[in-house]
């Protein structure tokens, strides 16, 4: 089975929406697009590149969708994760597109937590990663139908205020288990969790012992 890793930019408050520029999404009013910006150096760039390159295939929404289709088959051809957006298969996410131009696209069809779980079991038992990018209408999708094996989240030092947030209404609890945190130079804090299971609980004070 392929595993699905989710890959996020958010503030240190949470928001994911538009960190890439002004114009990337401006629902609700949005106003503090391109937040992640000024937060990126060769080191984080370097880091994001070993990512992309090892996905399997990509899987995003609409919305990703136009911007990358818009924006990647630019890159030179040398360019590491320009090369490897261009060249994976990548799965689209649309209940308004008939049809996606980028090459190596598929417009999934049907109910989209069933395209994904079969997406998943492709592969022959060869695993391979499947790697969401933005999208952040689908990932509440993954995240409601509980398709995402680890989160890649990368938390900025920058509070955004009101904007979409990557743990949104119906986020399934779940116990996650931190695989690996890292810092860049510019203070963002890189962490991937895989799913562990459910929520374990307890109580906290002088007379439980736990203090």
């Amino acid at each position: 089975m392929r595993k699905l890793m989710v890959t996020t930019f958010v503030s240190l408050d949470g928001v994911m929406q538009a960190p890439g520029g002004s114009d990337e999404d401006r629902d609700g009013g949005f106003e503090h697009g391109g937040w992640s910006v000024p937060h990126f150096g060769a080191d984080l760039i370097e880091r994001m590149t070993t990512v992309v390159r090892r996905a399997d295939a990509l899987l995003v929404g609409r919305r990703t969708y136009d911007i990358f289709a818009a924006t990647w088959p630019l890159a030179e051809a040398d360019d590491p994760i320009g090369s490897k957006m261009n060249s994976v298969r990548k799965y689209v996410a649309s209940r308004t597109l008939d049809t996606v131009a980028w090459q190596n696209s598929t417009l999934l069809t049907g109910d989209v937590a069933d395209a994904v779980r079969a997406l998943k079991q492709e592969g022959g038992g060869e695993g391979g990663e499947i790697q969401v990018h933005g999208s952040g209408d689908l990932i509440q999708t993954l995240i409601e139908h509980d398709l995402v094996d680890e989160f890649q989240v990368l938390v900025f030092p920058v509070l955004v205020g009101s904007g979409k947030r990557l743990f949104g209404r119906g986020t399934v609890p779940a116990g996650l288990k931190l695989l690996d945190t890292a810092k860049s130079d510019s203070g963002v804090v890189i962490s991937t969790y895989a799913r562990a299971g459910k929520v374990e609980y307890g109580a906290m004070g002088p007379e439980t012992g736990n203090w």
